[in-house]
């Protein structure tokens, strides 16, 4: 980014955080991820030039530091104090995005890796029974696909292709309204009860479904915002 040519604070920081992608790794880093590979698939569109770059800047500003893991195999990304103040920042932008910015969605934003993905860290793992879970989601709607997700309470994975193991559980579900369920736009039962929702396997397990799962980060900043929304409208006598 070129400089403002501005002696101001909010221009510094600008410089810093307003390039494209760079408040969206800041956010990934302040989740907790930690490793370029991870990054990149929390961030789909970018590529991994651009990712590398971005990371660089950050690094050059002193916003994160790299650490080198696994006797040298491996890099990390950890975000310094000037990195981690910007939780408030982060965590404002997000309230006025739910509250300003959040509509519908378009097809072109509904990507169903992107959804497990982020889905993948935020799992209940104390929720989760003893043994190995599979998964199968079917995403019906503006993006179609069949995906996997093999879950147990050491690990969990994202399968683009059938993993070899006999399936537990099918989530048939319109990809939107999971994306909104996910972001607290919407509720389980709410998609359940419509339709829009479908679970299939052992009771048990379907009635345990929804406690595997933490939703995202911003869910309850969403949901909060979207019930006080809501009832400004229906209070508004215009």
């Amino acid at each position: 980014m070129r400089a403002y040519g501005q002696y101001c604070p909010m221009a510094k920081a600008a410089e810093i955080l307003a390039d494209r992608w760079t408040l969206l790794i800041v956010r990934d880093l302040l989740c907790g991820v930690r490793r370029f590979n991870d990054l990149e698939r929390g961030l789909p569109g970018i590529s991994r030039a651009l990712l590398s770059e971005r990371l660089r800047r950050l690094e050059r500003t002193g916003v994160l530091e790299r650490h080198i893991v696994d006797g040298r195999r491996a890099t990390e990304y950890q975000l310094t104090p000037a990195g981690q103040e910007l939780q408030h920042l982060v965590d404002s932008l997000t309230v006025w995005g739910a509250r300003w910015a959040f509509g519908e969605p378009d097809s072109a934003e509904l990507d169903p890796v992107f959804l497990l993905w982020r889905m993948r860290g935020r799992v209940n793992r104390d929720s989760l029974p003893p043994q190995q879970i599979v998964v199968q989601f079917d995403f019906q709607g503006a993006r179609t696909g069949t995906f996997w997700m093999v879950l147990n309470r050491h690990d969990v994975s994202v399968c683009l292709q059938h993993p070899g193991f006999d399936i537990d559980m099918l989530v048939t579900a319109d990809i939107a309204t999971f994306f909104q369920v996910w972001l607290g736009r919407s509720t389980l039962a709410g998609a359940l009860r419509h339709g829009l929702v479908q679970l299939d396997g052992p009771p048990t397990l379907v009635r345990a479904f929804g406690s595997w799962w933490a939703w995202s980060e911003v869910a309850e900043v969403v949901r909060a915002t979207t019930a006080r929304s809501l009832a400004e409208r229906d209070t508004d006598p215009h």
